[in-house]
C-alpha cells in the first residue's frame, strides 16, 4: 500500500520535502508518494489541497512562514485526523528566543536573488561548459577538478558541487588517451580522483547498456577491461598525488562532503 505525503508551503517547499524524504528513507520496505504544493499563499487554495489530503489520508508536512496559514492547516488536519508536521515554526521559535527578535514572516527569503544565488548559477554553467574535458582550459580556472573512469559519478558530483558554489571541471580517464597538459599545471590539492570496485562498476555499466537497449555483454562492461581501466586511473592519481575517493558505497552527498572538507582543511592550514 502506498502512503501519500503532501508537502505544503507558501514558498518553494524544498525544505519540507527534504525532511519528509529523509525520514521516509528510513522505511525502505514501505512505498511513499510525494506531492508538493508550493506557493500556497491563500486559505482558499490551502482548503482545497487539504480536502484532497483528507480523501487520500495523506501525511502532511509544511513550511508555512505565514502563521495564519500554518494555524489553518494544523487545525484542519486535527479535525480530519491527519498527521501534520510543521517543520519550520519550532526552528523559528528557537531563533526568536535566542536573538530576541521578531521573525520577518516573509516566504521565500532563503531564495532571494542575492550574490550567492548568482554565484551558484555561474558555477552550474561552468560545470556544464567544462564537463567531460570539453575544454582543457577549464582545469586551470576550476576550484575543483574531478578525474575518474567512465561511470564514477563525475558529472552528477560536478553539478552537486556547483550547487554549493564551486566551479568544477571533470575529465574521464581512458587508457592510451592523452592527458591534457593543463592537468599537470593544476594544484594537486584541487584534484580529486574518483574510483570504485570492478564489481560495482561492472553492474553500473551493464545497467546503463540495458537502459539504452544494448547488449550488456560488451567490452565497456567487461570485468577484466574495467580492472585495467581502474589500474590505469590509479597510476594517474599516484602520479598527480591527489586525494582518491572510493565512491562504491558512497552517495553523491557523502563524496561531496569529503571533497569540501578537504578543501576547507587546506585553506585553514595555509
Amino acid at each position: 500500500m502506498t502512503t501519500k505525503i503532501f508537502i505544503l508551503s507558501d514558498s518553494v517547499g524544498e525544505t519540507a520535502e527534504s525532511v519528509a524524504k529523509a525520514a521516509a528513507a528510513q522505511f525502505p520496505s514501505e512505498t511513499f508518494e510525494f506531492d508538493r504544493y508550493p506557493f500556497t499563499q491563500t486559505t482558499s487554495l490551502l482548503d482545497g489541497i487539504l480536502k484532497r489530503a483528507h480523501r487520500q489520508q495523506a501525511m502532511v508536512f509544511s513550511t508555512f512562514v505565514n502563521p495564519e496559514l500554518n494555524k489553518f492547516a494544523k487545525e484542519r488536519c486535527q479535525q480530519d485526523q491527519l498527521i501534520y508536521l510543521d517543520v519550520l515554526t519550532p526552528a523559528i521559535a528557537m531563533f526568536k528566543e535566542r536573538t530576541g527578535l521578531q521573525a520577518a514572516n516573509k516566504p521565500g527569503t532563503v531564495h532571494n536573488l542575492n550574490e550567492g544565488y548568482f554565484d551558484k548559477i555561474s558555477a552550474m554553467e561552468f560545470a556544464v561548459t567544462y564537463d567531460d574535458g570539453k575544454d582543457p582550459n577549464g582545469f586551470l580556472k576550476a576550484d575543483i577538478v574531478l578525474l575518474g573512469v567512465s561511470r564514477t559519478s563525475k558529472t552528477p558530483l560536478s553539478l552537486y558541487l556547483a550547487n554549493k558554489g564551486y566551479k568544477v571541471a571533470n575529465l574521464p580517464l581512458v587508457p592510451k588517451a592523452t592527458i591534457p597538459d593543463e592537468i599537470w599545471k593544476v594544484d594537486p590539492k584541487k584534484i580529486f580522483g574518483l574510483t570504485t570496485t570492478p564489481e560495482v562498476l561492472n553492474d553500473i555499466r551493464r545497467q546503463r547498456m540495458i537502459s539504452y537497449g544494448l547488449n550488456p555483454e560488451s567490452s565497456y562492461s567487461n570485468t577484466e577491461g574495467i580492472k585495467l581501466e581502474l589500474e590505469y586511473a590509479d597510476k594517474i592519481f599516484k602520479r598527480i598525488g591527489c586525494l582518491v575517493i572510493n565512491t562504491s558505497n558512497k552517495s553523491i552527498e557523502e563524496t561531496a562532503t569529503l571533497i569540501m572538507e578537504s578543501l576547507e582543511s587546506d585553506i585553514s592550514n595555509a
